[in-house]
Protein backbone atom coordinates (compact mmCIF):
# COMPACT_ATOMS: atom_id res chain seq x y z
CA UNK A 1 0.00 0.00 0.00
CA UNK A 2 1.59 3.62 -0.61
CA UNK A 3 0.60 6.42 1.46
CA UNK A 4 0.93 10.46 1.79
CA UNK A 5 4.04 11.67 3.09
CA UNK A 6 4.37 12.09 6.88
CA UNK A 7 1.71 9.98 7.62
CA UNK A 8 1.52 9.26 11.23
CA UNK A 9 1.47 5.57 12.24
CA UNK A 10 1.70 4.89 16.36
CA UNK A 11 -0.29 3.03 19.07
CA UNK A 12 -2.33 4.10 21.98
CA UNK A 13 -2.21 3.43 25.48
CA UNK A 14 -3.60 5.77 28.91
CA UNK A 15 -1.86 5.78 32.33
CA UNK A 16 -4.38 3.78 34.57
CA UNK A 17 -4.22 0.92 32.05
CA UNK A 18 -0.42 0.67 31.43
CA UNK A 19 0.86 2.10 34.79
CA UNK A 20 -2.45 1.41 37.43
CA UNK A 21 -4.80 3.38 38.71
CA UNK A 22 -3.19 6.49 41.21
CA UNK A 23 -3.90 6.26 44.52
CA UNK A 24 -5.27 9.56 44.83
CA UNK A 25 -8.05 8.55 42.13
CA UNK A 26 -11.48 7.55 41.71
CA UNK A 27 -10.79 4.34 40.25
CA UNK A 28 -8.47 3.26 42.71
CA UNK A 29 -11.40 3.71 44.87
CA UNK A 30 -13.49 1.88 42.04
CA UNK A 31 -11.56 -0.99 42.28
CA UNK A 32 -11.07 -1.28 46.16
CA UNK A 33 -14.61 -1.47 46.64
CA UNK A 34 -15.11 -4.72 44.43
CA UNK A 35 -16.36 -2.66 40.95
CA UNK A 36 -13.71 -3.34 39.09
CA UNK A 37 -10.84 -5.97 38.69
CA UNK A 38 -7.52 -4.61 40.49
CA UNK A 39 -5.17 -3.14 37.97
CA UNK A 40 -1.94 -3.31 40.14
CA UNK A 41 0.73 -1.94 38.45
CA UNK A 42 -0.72 -2.07 35.05
CA UNK A 43 2.11 -2.94 32.50
CA UNK A 44 4.53 -1.91 34.00
CA UNK A 45 4.72 1.39 31.21
CA UNK A 46 5.77 3.19 34.91
CA UNK A 47 9.00 1.51 34.61
CA UNK A 48 9.75 0.31 30.92
CA UNK A 49 8.52 2.89 29.01
CA UNK A 50 12.06 3.73 27.61
CA UNK A 51 12.18 -0.47 26.65
CA UNK A 52 9.06 -0.06 25.32
CA UNK A 53 9.38 3.19 22.89
CA UNK A 54 12.45 1.33 22.04
CA UNK A 55 10.22 -1.32 20.90
CA UNK A 56 8.09 0.82 19.24
CA UNK A 57 10.79 2.45 17.23
CA UNK A 58 11.85 -0.75 15.95
CA UNK A 59 8.63 -1.17 14.13
CA UNK A 60 8.91 1.60 12.21
CA UNK A 61 6.58 3.53 14.31
CA UNK A 62 6.72 7.47 15.06
CA UNK A 63 3.86 8.36 17.30
CA UNK A 64 2.39 7.29 20.61
CA UNK A 65 -0.74 8.47 22.27
CA UNK A 66 -0.87 8.45 26.50
CA UNK A 67 -2.33 10.44 28.86
CA UNK A 68 -0.93 12.47 32.00
CA UNK A 69 -2.81 10.93 35.09
CA UNK A 70 -4.70 14.18 36.25
CA UNK A 71 -4.80 12.57 40.13
CA UNK A 72 -0.76 12.02 39.81
CA UNK A 73 -0.32 15.54 39.22
CA UNK A 74 -2.45 16.84 41.30
CA UNK A 75 -3.08 14.64 44.03
CA UNK A 76 -5.50 17.39 45.95
CA UNK A 77 -6.72 20.37 44.56
CA UNK A 78 -4.37 23.30 43.49
CA UNK A 79 -1.54 21.31 45.04
CA UNK A 80 0.81 19.50 42.00
CA UNK A 81 3.35 16.48 42.90
CA UNK A 82 7.16 17.93 41.33
CA UNK A 83 8.27 14.32 40.92
CA UNK A 84 4.69 12.92 39.34
CA UNK A 85 5.57 15.94 36.88
CA UNK A 86 9.28 15.47 36.26
CA UNK A 87 8.11 11.35 35.58
CA UNK A 88 5.98 12.65 32.70
CA UNK A 89 8.26 14.87 31.66
CA UNK A 90 10.87 12.15 31.85
CA UNK A 91 8.88 9.57 29.95
CA UNK A 92 7.77 12.11 27.20
CA UNK A 93 11.65 12.80 26.97
CA UNK A 94 12.16 9.18 26.23
CA UNK A 95 9.40 9.20 23.48
CA UNK A 96 11.28 12.05 21.67
CA UNK A 97 14.85 10.47 22.38
CA UNK A 98 13.34 6.78 20.77
CA UNK A 99 11.78 8.70 17.70
CA UNK A 100 8.46 8.45 19.00
CA UNK A 101 6.47 11.90 18.91
CA UNK A 102 4.20 11.45 21.81
CA UNK A 103 0.18 13.08 21.51
CA UNK A 104 -1.13 13.46 25.11
CA UNK A 105 -4.07 12.93 27.18
CA UNK A 106 -5.49 15.22 29.58
CA UNK A 107 -8.56 13.17 30.61
CA UNK A 108 -8.98 9.24 30.00
CA UNK A 109 -11.75 8.39 31.71
CA UNK A 110 -10.31 8.52 35.32
CA UNK A 111 -10.60 11.70 37.71
CA UNK A 112 -9.04 12.96 41.20
CA UNK A 113 -11.27 11.33 43.86
CA UNK A 114 -11.14 15.07 45.49
CA UNK A 115 -12.83 16.35 41.80
CA UNK A 116 -15.12 13.90 41.98
CA UNK A 117 -16.41 14.27 45.09
CA UNK A 118 -16.92 17.76 44.66
CA UNK A 119 -19.85 16.69 41.86
CA UNK A 120 -16.92 15.98 38.85
CA UNK A 121 -18.58 17.66 35.61
CA UNK A 122 -21.71 17.53 37.01
CA UNK A 123 -20.72 21.23 38.27
CA UNK A 124 -20.52 23.83 36.05
CA UNK A 125 -17.43 25.64 37.91
CA UNK A 126 -15.80 22.72 38.15
CA UNK A 127 -15.23 22.77 34.55
CA UNK A 128 -14.38 26.34 34.63
CA UNK A 129 -12.59 26.38 37.60
CA UNK A 130 -10.25 22.60 38.85
CA UNK A 131 -10.49 21.70 34.95
CA UNK A 132 -9.66 24.69 32.95
CA UNK A 133 -6.59 25.37 35.34
CA UNK A 134 -5.42 21.54 34.91
CA UNK A 135 -5.26 22.03 31.36
CA UNK A 136 -3.27 25.25 31.67
CA UNK A 137 -0.73 23.16 34.29
CA UNK A 138 -0.06 20.47 31.48
CA UNK A 139 0.02 22.90 28.83
CA UNK A 140 2.52 25.13 30.93
CA UNK A 141 4.43 21.69 32.27
CA UNK A 142 4.49 19.49 28.93
CA UNK A 143 3.78 21.57 25.76
CA UNK A 144 7.06 21.89 25.06
CA UNK A 145 7.81 18.44 24.98
CA UNK A 146 4.34 17.11 23.43
CA UNK A 147 3.62 17.02 19.53
CA UNK A 148 0.01 16.91 19.66
CA UNK A 149 -2.97 16.71 22.17
CA UNK A 150 -5.83 15.03 22.09
CA UNK A 151 -7.70 16.68 25.52
CA UNK A 152 -10.33 14.13 26.24
CA UNK A 153 -10.74 10.34 25.45
CA UNK A 154 -14.27 9.54 24.33
CA UNK A 155 -15.70 12.56 25.62
CA UNK A 156 -18.98 11.15 23.85
CA UNK A 157 -18.51 7.85 25.63
CA UNK A 158 -17.72 8.83 29.13
CA UNK A 159 -20.58 10.42 30.50
CA UNK A 160 -22.53 6.82 29.58
CA UNK A 161 -20.15 5.36 31.07
CA UNK A 162 -20.42 7.19 34.65
CA UNK A 163 -24.17 8.03 34.80
CA UNK A 164 -25.57 5.69 32.44
CA UNK A 165 -25.53 2.75 34.34
CA UNK A 166 -22.54 1.10 32.59
CA UNK A 167 -19.90 0.37 35.36
CA UNK A 168 -17.74 3.41 35.56
CA UNK A 169 -17.26 5.38 39.03
CA UNK A 170 -19.55 7.11 40.46
CA UNK A 171 -22.19 4.24 38.63
CA UNK A 172 -24.86 6.13 38.87
CA UNK A 173 -27.81 5.61 36.07
CA UNK A 174 -29.60 8.98 35.78
CA UNK A 175 -31.19 10.63 32.74
CA UNK A 176 -31.04 14.05 34.31
CA UNK A 177 -27.02 13.66 35.54
CA UNK A 178 -26.67 12.41 32.28
CA UNK A 179 -27.43 15.20 30.22
CA UNK A 180 -25.52 17.35 32.13
CA UNK A 181 -22.28 15.55 32.17
CA UNK A 182 -22.80 15.07 28.37
CA UNK A 183 -23.03 18.42 27.95
CA UNK A 184 -20.03 19.76 30.27
CA UNK A 185 -17.86 16.91 28.74
CA UNK A 186 -18.34 18.25 25.05
CA UNK A 187 -17.75 21.44 25.97
CA UNK A 188 -14.80 21.00 28.57
CA UNK A 189 -13.33 18.85 25.38
CA UNK A 190 -13.63 21.52 22.78
CA UNK A 191 -12.32 24.36 25.72
CA UNK A 192 -9.16 22.52 26.41
CA UNK A 193 -8.65 22.13 22.54
CA UNK A 194 -8.92 25.64 22.30
CA UNK A 195 -6.34 26.51 24.76
CA UNK A 196 -3.78 23.58 23.72
CA UNK A 197 -3.85 25.36 20.87
CA UNK A 198 -1.97 28.02 21.68
CA UNK A 199 1.31 25.78 22.49
CA UNK A 200 1.38 26.05 18.81
CA UNK A 201 1.02 21.98 18.62
CA UNK A 202 -1.81 20.22 16.94
CA UNK A 203 -5.02 19.00 18.77
CA UNK A 204 -7.07 16.44 18.05
CA UNK A 205 -10.46 14.74 18.91
CA UNK A 206 -10.63 11.41 19.87
CA UNK A 207 -14.58 10.71 19.94
CA UNK A 208 -15.73 6.86 20.39
CA UNK A 209 -18.05 6.52 16.91
CA UNK A 210 -19.26 3.61 15.66
CA UNK A 211 -21.02 2.97 12.05
CA UNK A 212 -25.06 2.65 12.36
CA UNK A 213 -26.56 0.43 9.84
CA UNK A 214 -30.67 -0.19 10.27
CA UNK A 215 -30.88 -3.80 9.48
CA UNK A 216 -34.66 -3.78 8.60
CA UNK A 217 -37.34 -1.13 7.18
CA UNK A 218 -39.34 -1.12 10.71
CA UNK A 219 -40.37 2.53 12.10
CA UNK A 220 -39.00 1.93 15.32
CA UNK A 221 -35.50 0.51 13.95
CA UNK A 222 -35.37 3.82 12.29
CA UNK A 223 -35.98 6.07 15.47
CA UNK A 224 -33.57 4.18 17.64
CA UNK A 225 -30.56 4.61 15.13
CA UNK A 226 -31.30 8.40 14.55
CA UNK A 227 -31.65 8.15 18.83
CA UNK A 228 -28.41 6.77 18.70
CA UNK A 229 -26.71 8.81 15.73
CA UNK A 230 -28.00 12.08 18.21
CA UNK A 231 -26.29 10.48 21.38
CA UNK A 232 -22.89 9.20 19.72
CA UNK A 233 -22.34 11.86 16.88
CA UNK A 234 -24.10 14.91 16.81
CA UNK A 235 -23.28 16.68 19.82
CA UNK A 236 -19.30 16.94 19.45
CA UNK A 237 -19.79 17.38 15.59
CA UNK A 238 -22.29 19.92 15.35
CA UNK A 239 -20.52 21.92 18.36
CA UNK A 240 -16.86 21.43 16.02
CA UNK A 241 -19.16 22.48 12.87
CA UNK A 242 -21.81 24.69 14.00
CA UNK A 243 -21.02 25.63 17.21
CA UNK A 244 -24.04 24.42 18.36
CA UNK A 245 -24.25 22.27 21.27
CA UNK A 246 -27.59 19.70 21.22
CA UNK A 247 -27.88 17.16 24.13
CA UNK A 248 -30.71 15.15 24.36
CA UNK A 249 -32.63 16.90 27.81
CA UNK A 250 -30.73 19.89 27.41
CA UNK A 251 -31.47 23.38 25.70
CA UNK A 252 -29.05 24.13 22.46
CA UNK A 253 -26.00 25.79 23.68
CA UNK A 254 -24.50 28.64 20.96
CA UNK A 255 -20.89 28.68 20.88
CA UNK A 256 -19.58 29.98 18.40
CA UNK A 257 -16.02 30.57 19.73
CA UNK A 258 -15.98 26.51 19.72
CA UNK A 259 -16.62 25.92 16.39
CA UNK A 260 -13.66 24.02 14.08
CA UNK A 261 -11.68 23.82 17.95
CA UNK A 262 -9.62 20.26 16.82
CA UNK A 263 -6.90 20.41 13.98
CA UNK A 264 -8.56 17.29 13.28
CA UNK A 265 -11.34 14.73 14.09
CA UNK A 266 -9.98 11.51 15.40
CA UNK A 267 -12.08 8.80 16.96
CA UNK A 268 -11.77 5.40 18.46
CA UNK A 269 -13.32 2.29 15.91
CA UNK A 270 -13.79 -0.96 17.20
CA UNK A 271 -17.72 -1.91 16.20
CA UNK A 272 -20.50 -0.91 14.10
CA UNK A 273 -24.24 -0.55 15.63
CA UNK A 274 -26.86 -2.78 13.74
CA UNK A 275 -30.05 -1.89 15.17
CA UNK A 276 -33.18 -4.60 14.01
CA UNK A 277 -36.33 -4.81 15.34
CA UNK A 278 -36.07 -1.68 17.49
CA UNK A 279 -33.22 -2.68 18.76
CA UNK A 280 -29.30 -2.99 19.05
CA UNK A 281 -28.24 -6.13 16.67
CA UNK A 282 -24.63 -7.52 16.59
CA UNK A 283 -23.51 -6.18 12.99
CA UNK A 284 -23.25 -7.88 10.46
CA UNK A 285 -25.42 -10.56 11.61
CA UNK A 286 -23.71 -13.22 12.64
CA UNK A 287 -20.31 -11.58 12.68
CA UNK A 288 -18.22 -12.94 15.10
CA UNK A 289 -18.44 -11.55 18.88
CA UNK A 290 -15.40 -10.33 20.78
CA UNK A 291 -14.73 -10.80 24.67
CA UNK A 292 -16.49 -7.21 24.99
CA UNK A 293 -19.39 -8.39 23.78
CA UNK A 294 -19.58 -6.54 20.66
CA UNK A 295 -19.31 -7.63 16.77
CA UNK A 296 -16.03 -7.49 15.09
CA UNK A 297 -16.45 -6.13 11.38
CA UNK A 298 -13.29 -4.45 10.30
CA UNK A 299 -15.33 -3.31 7.41
CA UNK A 300 -17.00 -0.73 9.62
CA UNK A 301 -14.21 1.64 9.76
CA UNK A 302 -15.11 2.71 6.28
CA UNK A 303 -18.64 3.61 7.60
CA UNK A 304 -17.41 5.93 10.00
CA UNK A 305 -14.51 7.54 7.57
CA UNK A 306 -17.05 8.20 4.87
CA UNK A 307 -19.70 9.48 7.57
CA UNK A 308 -17.04 11.96 9.02
CA UNK A 309 -15.81 13.00 5.12
CA UNK A 310 -19.86 13.97 4.68
CA UNK A 311 -20.03 15.74 7.92
CA UNK A 312 -17.28 17.65 7.82
CA UNK A 313 -15.37 17.17 4.61
CA UNK A 314 -12.52 20.21 4.55
CA UNK A 315 -10.74 18.82 8.22
CA UNK A 316 -8.58 16.13 8.03
CA UNK A 317 -9.47 13.03 9.79
CA UNK A 318 -7.52 10.40 12.19
CA UNK A 319 -7.43 6.78 12.86
CA UNK A 320 -6.60 7.53 16.76
CA UNK A 321 -7.70 4.00 17.62
CA UNK A 322 -8.11 0.70 16.03
CA UNK A 323 -7.57 -2.68 17.77
CA UNK A 324 -9.33 -6.10 18.45
CA UNK A 325 -9.18 -7.76 22.17
CA UNK A 326 -8.62 -11.17 21.34
CA UNK A 327 -5.94 -13.99 22.21
CA UNK A 328 -5.54 -15.36 18.78
CA UNK A 329 -3.01 -13.01 17.09
CA UNK A 330 -3.80 -14.24 13.81
CA UNK A 331 -7.17 -12.52 13.74
CA UNK A 332 -5.85 -9.62 15.27
CA UNK A 333 -3.24 -9.48 12.39
CA UNK A 334 -6.01 -10.46 9.95
CA UNK A 335 -8.54 -7.35 11.41
CA UNK A 336 -5.36 -5.00 11.51
CA UNK A 337 -4.63 -5.82 8.05
CA UNK A 338 -8.19 -5.25 6.51
CA UNK A 339 -8.24 -2.08 8.47
CA UNK A 340 -5.38 -0.21 7.08
CA UNK A 341 -6.50 -1.46 3.76
CA UNK A 342 -9.93 0.24 4.41
CA UNK A 343 -8.05 3.18 5.21
CA UNK A 344 -5.96 3.22 2.22
CA UNK A 345 -8.93 3.08 0.11
CA UNK A 346 -10.52 5.77 1.87
CA UNK A 347 -7.42 8.03 1.18
CA UNK A 348 -7.32 6.70 -2.38
CA UNK A 349 -11.16 8.19 -2.70
CA UNK A 350 -9.94 11.80 -1.58
CA UNK A 351 -10.52 11.53 2.21
CA UNK A 352 -7.95 13.33 4.29
CA UNK A 353 -6.95 10.73 6.69
CA UNK A 354 -3.56 11.82 8.41
CA UNK A 355 -2.74 8.76 10.69
CA UNK A 356 -3.17 5.34 11.96
CA UNK A 357 -2.88 4.40 15.83
CA UNK A 358 -3.43 0.97 16.87
CA UNK A 359 -4.87 -0.04 19.98
CA UNK A 360 -2.62 -1.04 22.12
CA UNK A 361 1.35 -1.34 22.10
CA UNK A 362 1.85 -3.84 24.77
CA UNK A 363 -1.43 -5.58 26.73
CA UNK A 364 -2.77 -3.72 29.96
CA UNK A 365 -5.30 -3.25 32.02
CA UNK A 366 -9.10 -3.26 30.76
CA UNK A 367 -10.96 -1.60 32.76
CA UNK A 368 -13.98 -3.95 34.20
CA UNK A 369 -12.55 -7.25 32.49
CA UNK A 370 -8.52 -6.65 34.21
CA UNK A 371 -5.94 -8.60 32.33
CA UNK A 372 -8.51 -11.19 30.33
CA UNK A 373 -8.46 -9.47 27.21
CA UNK A 374 -5.25 -9.12 24.91
CA UNK A 375 -4.76 -5.36 22.71
CA UNK A 376 -1.55 -5.19 22.31
CA UNK A 377 1.24 -6.09 19.57
CA UNK A 378 3.71 -6.82 22.38
CA UNK A 379 2.94 -8.77 25.47
CA UNK A 380 3.62 -7.80 28.98
CA UNK A 381 6.20 -9.70 29.13
CA UNK A 382 7.64 -7.60 26.16
CA UNK A 383 7.58 -10.68 23.69
CA UNK A 384 6.53 -9.07 20.12
CA UNK A 385 3.56 -10.68 18.47
CA UNK A 386 3.61 -11.45 14.66
CA UNK A 387 0.88 -9.02 13.84
CA UNK A 388 3.10 -6.26 15.16
CA UNK A 389 4.58 -7.05 11.48
CA UNK A 390 1.83 -6.40 9.84
CA UNK A 391 1.79 -3.06 11.20
CA UNK A 392 5.33 -2.59 10.50
CA UNK A 393 5.57 -3.31 7.17
CA UNK A 394 2.91 -0.94 6.48
CA UNK A 395 5.10 2.03 8.79
CA UNK A 396 8.43 1.48 7.67
CA UNK A 397 7.16 2.01 3.81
Amino acid sequence: MRWPEGFMWGTGASSTQCEGAAPASDWWLWERDGQAPLSGDGNGFAERYREDFGLLAGLGLTHHRLSIEWARIEPEPGVHDPAAVDHYRSVLSAARDAGIDPWVTLHHFTLPQWFAESGGFLVEANRTGPWARHVDFVADSFGDLTHGWQPINEANYYAKAAYGGRGWPPGHDDPAELSIVEEAIQLANAEAAIRLRGTGAPVSSIFGLSGIVTQDDRSDTHSLARELYDSFWAPGLGLFRDGVLEVKGRSPIERPDLAGAFDMIGFSYYATMGVAEGRLAVHPPGAPVSPLGYGIWADGLGLVLDRLHDEVPDTPLLVAEYGIGTDDDEQRAEYLERGMQITNDAIGRGIDVRGFFHWTAVDNYEWLHGYEVSFGIIDRDRNVRPSASVLAREARG
